[in-house]
């Protein structure tokens, strides 16, 4: 009886040890899966993959000891990641209209998400996003272009320990990196535009638009703007393609906010780690609108728009 007890014990333990291990490197795997994915939804589900592989494997009694369990959760979630590419490709196939990341909210005041009680440590790795703009450009690669390019550039990971997380040597991920950068970099040079200017461009921005403003809204955009609205076919969205030009963007808006509901409540949060606004019908929500602006902050180039209610479950 005392062997069945003792080895009930071990078990227990064993699974204790491992749901807190576990749960000391979830934000680093959230954060590292959804940079990958651009989808929260379908990064818990990689992530609750992971746990149960990972689970089986730490949480056996007598289990060899793994050196690094972070380095091994983390290859778990990436390839994991990997292997659901395909399905989430196949949704992309059928989808309605523009496609958009689903947006990662969190709060303005510390990056923490309304409501959570995290503290900011815990938070600080689920909101190393990258920008809604830059994910949109990451769609482009291929997923282990993507990979290497969230590993390497975003998470700091060296070209060896990516190679082991991917089963590659480590100059097949070092080509893949250096294909990456350069088709980002082309597609979106580095800069970040001061938190606090981008905060005052968005509030000029929805207030412009709120009061139908367009000669305002020519002011704030870019002759090149481009508009992104993804209402996936179940919400009100631009059109089938994005919108183009700084005129037919203006007038779009300005023209688009005279039908719009009545009575709509502006909060702004920060979505992919930049400030950024949420219209709310009551407690429903909305929208969430994104603005990408040019290196001096001063002119919007880019707009993204998120009406579709399954990306939009769950904000407040």
């Amino acid at each position: 009886m005392s062997d069945i007890s003792s080895a009930g014990s071990a078990r227990e333990s064993a699974v204790d040890t491992a749901t807190r291990v576990f749960v000391e490197h979830r934000e680093l795997l959230f954060s590292i899966v959804y940079n990958m994915l651009s989808s929260v939804v379908d990064t818990e589900d990689v992530l609750q993959e992971t746990w149960l592989s990972w689970a089986s494997r730490g949480g056996a009694p007598g289990a060899e000891r793994i050196d690094s369990p972070r380095a091994y959760l983390v290859r778990i979630a990436v390839n994991k990641a990997l292997a659901r590419q395909a399905a989430i490709s196949r949704r992309r196939e059928t989808y309605v209209g523009p496609w958009l990341p689903e947006p990662l909210v969190t709060s303005l005041a510390d990056g923490r998400a309304p409501g959570d009680a995290e503290d900011a440590a815990d938070t600080a790795e689920r909101t190393q996003s990258v920008s809604m703009a830059l994910l949109v450009v990451l769609e482009t690669l291929t997923p282990l272009e993507r990979a290497v390019f969230v590993l390497h550039e975003v998470f700091g990971y060296a070209h060896t320990e990516t190679a082991d997380i991917l089963g590659r040597s480590p100059a097949a991920v070092r080509q893949l990196a250096h294909r990456a950068r350069e088709h980002v970099h082309a597609r979106r040079p580095r800069y970040r535009t001061d938190p606090h200017l981008r905060q005052q461009v968005t509030e000029r921005f929805t207030a412009a638009v709120s009061g139908g403003d367009l000669r305002t809204l020519l002011m704030l955009l870019a002759p090149d703007v481009t508009l992104w609205a993804d209402g996936g076919g179940k919400a009100t969205a631009a059109g089938p393609c994005p919108v183009r030009g700084r005129d037919k963007v203006a007038r779009l808006l300005a023209n688009g906010a005279t039908r719009a509901r009545r009575g709509l409540d502006i909060r702004y949060r920060r979505v992919n780690g930049d400030p950024s606004a949420l219209l709310f019908s009551g407690d429903s929500p909305f929208a969430v609108l994104v603005l990408d602006l040019v290196p001096d902050g001063r002119q919007v180039c880019g707009i993204y728009f998120v009406t579709n209610p399954e990306k939009l479950e769950g904000l407040t």
